[in-house]
């Protein structure tokens, strides 16, 4: 069993381990007295593991009910954050009441959501099934929904009590779900941990990857939770990711569509003289080998005008994150009218 502990607004615990999600309200038990507690997963996750999940929660005291919704990035919307509201209303959940969050990126992001705003504010746990919020979106509390003019532009800042991550859980995970978590991996790797990219090109263990991820996602946010400086830096490739991703209406997922981004500001950046040469490439043949390796059809112009709405803009002026060499990525700030410049250098 591995743990790291997160010294943020609120303090709480990842926890690695094999088989924990089958002693989940063990864990939970721990770190919030007995309650209701309400499980919200998606429709792939939900007859996988939920009813494990209840009957863990229900043997250690908790009152369990269940929220499922319809799998998918479109379903991250006011629409069902609002059937979440109503579910917990009309079960009568309290401030002392509990949300665990069960599933992928999506479902902690409107589960945390639901939290933050719900009386506002009570507690929930994340227990993350996909690669992807193992390693990332699961940790520095960070909830949102979407709106039709682009992704996460309504959330809050939101801690989680507790993380619980069982690797045994990504057997059940798609060829296509793994690689879009690797995306996040390697994002890591190439914001501050060259290493990590090393280990990856090899034979690796897959719970030392969760930990080396959340270990640096913790370290980050507990500089700057709030995402203010050095927090942004986790945001490599997502600018023009999340662009890709809006363009599509979701049919591109967040790691594809992320790698195309990474890909995008790494070329653009060597054809500017911002970036060692040999970093693009680098890139490519990491991303190849987990099949990463796509590239986008939309024109620099689109891709350029769908990134205006960016949470990372202020005013006339957004921050880009963009690398200097393989493992080292910066802040850029630059002006709207020169992320165009960008883009079409990315796309040469």
């Amino acid at each position: 069993m591995r743990k790291i502990t997160v010294n943020a607004s609120r303090q709480y615990e990842i926890i690695i381990s094999r088989d924990i999600i089958k002693n989940a309200g063990e864990f939970v038990a721990g770190v919030h007295k007995k309650c209701k507690a309400m499980i919200i997963s998606d429709s792939n996750v939900f007859p996988l593991y939920c009813s494990t999940v209840k009957k863990s929660l229900e043997e250690n005291g908790f009152e369990s009910f269940t929220f499922c919704f319809e799998a998918g990035e479109e379903r991250k919307n006011i629409s069902t954050l609002n059937d979440i509201w109503n579910a917990l209303a009309q079960n009568q959940f309290t401030r002392s009441d509990l949300i665990v969050a069960l599933g992928g990126g999506v479902c902690g992001d409107i589960s945390g959501f639901a939290a933050a705003s719900y009386l506002r504010g009570i507690e929930f746990v994340q227990i993350p099934t996909s690669l992807l919020a193992m390693t990332d979106s699961s940790v520095g509390g960070k909830t949102a929904i979407d709106l039709e003019y682009g992704k996460n532009l309504v959330g809050a800042f939101w801690q989680p009590s507790l993380v619980l991550c069982d690797p045994n859980v990504l057997d059940t995970l798609s060829k296509h779900y793994y690689s879009d978590g690797m995306a996040e991996v390697i994002k890591y790797g190439m914001i501050n941990r060259p290493m990590l990219l090393e280990s990856l090109e090899g034979d690796f263990d897959i719970e030392d990857i969760i930990e080396i991820c959340a270990q640096d996602k913790r370290e980050i946010v507990e500089a700057d939770e709030h995402d203010n400086a050095a927090r942004k830096l986790l945001n490599f490739g997502h600018t023009f990711g999340h662009s890709i991703e809006k363009l599509s209406d979701f049919t591109i997922t967040h790691g594809f569509a992320v790698a195309m981004g990474m890909k995008i500001i790494t070329k653009a950046c060597e054809n500017m003289n911002l970036c060692e040469k040999g970093a693009y490439e680098k890139l490519c043949t990491i991303l190849a080998k987990f099949a990463l390796d796509n590239n986008t059809t939309y024109s620099a112009g689109a891709i350029a005008d769908a990134a205006m709405l960016d949470k990372k803009t202020s005013g006339e002026r957004i921050s880009l994150v963009i690398p200097t060499k393989t493992g080292c990525c910066e802040l850029f700030d630059t002006t709207k009218s020169e992320l165009l410049k960008f883009t079409q250098a990315g796309l040469e």
